[in-house]
């Protein structure tokens, strides 16, 4: 296979050193541009960006000099990891240009023409691009394709399962946010310490719309999505944690199950990346744990390499009929590893290369 050159925006940050890191070894796609703020520009990745992440700068980029933010790159594909206060105008001059752009920014998320994408659970949004050949050469050909907030991946990963099994009608999601959620310098250390934050801006809001896009129907014309029928609550709390979103999930089903039911649904489920042996796949999208303290941030983030989310307490709940808690790890599921698995169906569903 051809390698495919990309190019990340928001190289600098807490997820675009991410993706440098996820990226490194990759058997498809080679960093060939990064793009950064005004004060990154003009330098040397290494002497632009304060490393945060374990180990060294990968030293296939720390000589890319960081560029502009904007059109044209030198790549195939773009990766953005955009502040989502710039992103919407830039992604979108990106795809105006004929570039594939994968974003991890909250802007595009609900427009109707962009996949919301879990590769396991959605992969039929991406007809919401049209068929792929005529997605490929020359200007105007580019799209966007986002994965969702950080949380939403999780959520909507461990009900997917659910509802093709049972239905459901409705959900309760409480979330404990790691710190590294926030970006670098993020929550101050006297905010934090000793103390957990009960509110993250627009983050309730994200996980109630994309979870319901996620799981949604393409409607008749393929032109957006429905979103799906039942109602999704949210309350999100910043912990102190560096790495690793959990979500204490509450669901009313549509239909009778008992709690091993639920395990075996959790238990089995994969997807297309499963079945195509993508490079960021990892062999069991949801891990079950049975221990009565089980999913931990600490011991639990880094399954399947980061890129499975690990799901455990599945007991009755009195009052929705059903609760479990999920874990998963927020900068690699949650962020760059879930936009790069998605690049990497994109390649094999044909959108990518020429």
């Amino acid at each position: 296979m051809a390698t495919i050159r990309v190019g990340i925006l928001g190289a600098t940050g807490a997820v675009g050193q991410r993706f440098l890191q996820l990226l490194e070894h990759h058997p498809y796609f080679v960093v060939t541009a990064l793009a950064a703020s005004d004060r990154s520009q003009g330098k040397p990745y290494k002497d632009a960006c304060p490393w945060r992440l374990p180990g060294d700068v990968p030293p296939a980029v720390a000589g890319l000099v960081v560029r502009a933010p904007e059109p044209p790159l030198d790549c195939d594909v773009v990766f953005s990891s955009l502040p989502a206060d710039v992103a919407g105008p830039l992604e979108a001059r990106f795809a105006a240009a004929g570039y594939p752009l994968v974003s991890n920014s909250s802007s595009h998320r609900m427009d109707d023409g962009v996949p919301l994408l879990v590769p396991e659970v959605n992969p039929d949004h991406l007809a919401l691009l049209g068929e792929p050949q005529r997605r490929k050469g020359g200007p105007g050909k580019g799209f966007i394709v986002t994965n969702p907030n950080c949380s939403t991946v999780m959520i909507a990963l461990a009900l997917a399962p659910l509802a093709r099994e049972f239905g459901v009608e409705a959900v309760v999601a409480t979330t404990l946010q790691a710190l590294s959620g926030a970006g670098y310098p993020g929550v101050a250390s006297l905010d934090i310490t000793d103390n957990v934050v009960p509110f993250i801006a627009n983050e309730e809001e994200k996980i109630e719309r994309e979870t319901r896009k996620i799981l949604g129907r393409l409607n008749g014309k393929v032109s957006g999505v429905a979103p799906a029928g039942f109602a999704v609550s949210a309350q999100c709390h910043r912990v102190n944690v560096v790495d690793g979103h959990m979500a204490a999930v509450r669901v009313k089903l549509s239909r009778a199950a008992e709690p091993a039911d639920l395990r075996a649904a959790f238990a089995s489920f994969t997807g297309p990346p499963q079945e195509l042996r993508l490079p960021s796949a990892p062999e069991r999208p949801i891990l079950v744990r049975d221990e009565p303290d089980r999913p931990q941030p600490r011991l639990d983030r880094d399954a399947g390499r980061g890129m499975s989310i690990t799901v455990g307490r599945i007991a009755r709940d009195d009052v929705l009929g059903h609760r479990f808690v999920a874990l998963s790890h927020n900068t690699i599921r949650g962020a760059a590893g879930a936009a790069i698995l998605n690049a990497e169906l994109l390649l094999a569903r044909g959108y990518l290369g020429s």
